[in-house]
């Protein structure tokens, strides 16, 4: 075959293929050599070195491994000349090929495996039981590590697997290890969780039961998890180093320290035993309102829709007195009564009013002096005088400060534009870590114009709604999170 200079330089562009050739168990020669034939078809060893630039020499020594791989065939004759098999028949021989070596491969792994854990179980057994005897702590960092070894610990399991975690972490370790959670049951080992009540509807029962049977668990609810781990057999533990993440995604400290893991377990055991279990947990419209607003925290912008003086009492003093005995400031800002009238519903309610005013914890101011002054409502001013409030109670020695404001003077002012800026900027621009619970009366907030709208733009200035109705002691609820 006479091939012309031309013919050669775009045949030389498949040869340019041999890298990616190589991949399939070939050597970059051998490839070169190959799809040189492929390009030439019926060709000479001097047109494929020419072709492929491997030297003549390397071109004889190259083509019987070709030839017994079955890529290549001899065409009897002189000068020798050879054919390729089609490219594609040729990948699949070679797949082939490297399939048929990795299964060798894998057969005598698998075999020196077994003689490798003989040999390392009989040379080091005395070096490996003095090991045990010692206490170890790791810190284990990355992701996919924190996940095998909580994994490794599961699957070891031969009583108890007990796991004090947040619900959110529940459900991942529970759906992302439910193999071996499973197995572990099956041999008899008992699941035991602790982690936080729901706030609303409890789903969480029913991701535990899709994968752990229901006798093979106990779910238990507590309002005190301090500290997330995971102990097996009170013989190794796994502690998340910070709160928040998955554990998987969280650097956690395994130890098999009798010490450490024995105040684990006390604690446990501790919590179990004052907490609630799933099944008898009800709560009634006010418990799920006071739970909600006590676990609110800085940065929290809350809008509290009530219908009576009573449910704005209930809500708002057990709001506040949570802040207090957490050792937060408070302030409260009123409309509707006047701040006398508000302090002594305040002592009904169980408020030490005089002691929290003499430390400085407690301030109950009237509207005219805060919100409208001289019949004027100034934006900038106001937020300012939060800063002010906030700065104060950090300087006081208090952890935080947590407020709640009235509204219903914007609305009698007829100043609703100016509340709903004002409540925007509260939520999105005042960047100071309090706590907010800003109060109307659904009584005066449904007779402003357009009172739909308004209401939809004061919704969007806040993080949580709260509607208080017709339950006995806060009225009928809902509760709404954005």
């Amino acid at each position: 075959m006479t091939v012309t200079v031309r013919e050669e330089r775009d045949l030389s562009h498949l040869v340019d293929n041999a890298k990616t050739l190589s991949e399939f168990g070939l050597t970059p020669n051998q490839a070169k050599v190959y799809l040189a034939v492929v390009a030439l078809g019926l060709a000479s060893v001097s047109g494929i070195s020419r072709l492929s630039k491997v030297r003549r020499e390397e071109v004889y020594r190259i083509m019987p491994s070709l030839e017994r791989a079955g890529l290549i065939d001899r065409v009897l004759g002189e000068p020798i000349r050879v054919r390729a098999l089609p490219v594609e028949e040729a990948l699949s021989l070679l797949i082939k090929r490297e399939k048929e070596k990795a299964n060798v491969r894998l057969s005598a792994l698998t075999a020196r495996k077994g003689e490798l854990l003989r040999g390392f179980r009989t040379v080091n057994l005395k070096r490996a039981v003095l090991e045990e005897e010692k206490a170890h702590f790791v810190l284990v960092q990355e992701k996919g590590a924190v996940a095998s070894r909580c994994a490794s610990m599961m699957r070891s399991a031969k009583k108890e697997i007990d796991i004090a975690h947040s619900r959110e972490n529940v459900s991942y370790i529970v759906s992302n290890h439910a193999k071996v959670l499973k197995r572990s049951a099956s041999k008899g080992a008992k699941v035991r969780i602790i982690t936080e009540p729901p706030e609303d509807v409890d789903t969480l029962p029913v991701t535990i039961e899709r994968f752990i049977p229901e006798n093979s668990f106990i779910l238990r609810y507590s309002e005190d998890l301090t500290s997330y781990y995971m102990i097996v057999d009170s013989m190794e533990a796994i502690v998340t180093t910070t709160l928040g993440a998955a554990p998987a995604e969280n650097p956690s400290l395994w130890t098999n320290d009798i010490s450490l893991i024995s105040l684990l377990q006390r604690n446990f055991e501790d919590l179990f035993h004052v907490s609630l279990d799933w099944k008898t947990l009800v709560y009634t419209p006010a418990e799920k309102i006071i739970r909600l607003v006590s676990r609110l925290g800085p940065r929290d912008h809350v809008i509290l829709v009530y219908n009576s003086p009573e449910t704005k009492h209930n809500v708002l003093f057990t709001y506040l007195r949570h802040g207090l005995q957490k050792g937060e400031a408070a302030m409260y800002v009123c409309c509707e009564e006047d701040p006398s009238q508000l302090e002594d519903a305040m002592r009904r309610f169980g408020i030490e009013v005089e002691e929290l005013k003499r430390k400085g914890a407690l301030k109950v101011l009237n509207y005219t002096d805060f919100y409208i002054v001289n019949g004027k409502f100034d934006k900038s001013r106001v937020m300012g005088l939060w800063k002010k409030a906030y700065r104060e109670a950090l300087e006081k020695g208090f952890n935080g400060l947590r407020v709640t404001g009235e509204t219903a003077c914007f609305l009698k002012h007829n100043m609703t534009q100016e509340l709903v800026e004002y409540e925007e900027a509260l939520h999105r621009v005042l960047d100071i870590p309090m706590t907010a619970i800003c109060a109307y009366n659904a009584d005066i907030l449904a007779r402003v114009n357009d009172p739909v709208n308004v209401y939809s733009e004061l919704v969007k200035a806040h993080g949580t709604v709260l509607f208080t109705g017709t339950d006995k002691e806060l009225g009928r609820i809902e509760v709404r999170k954005h």
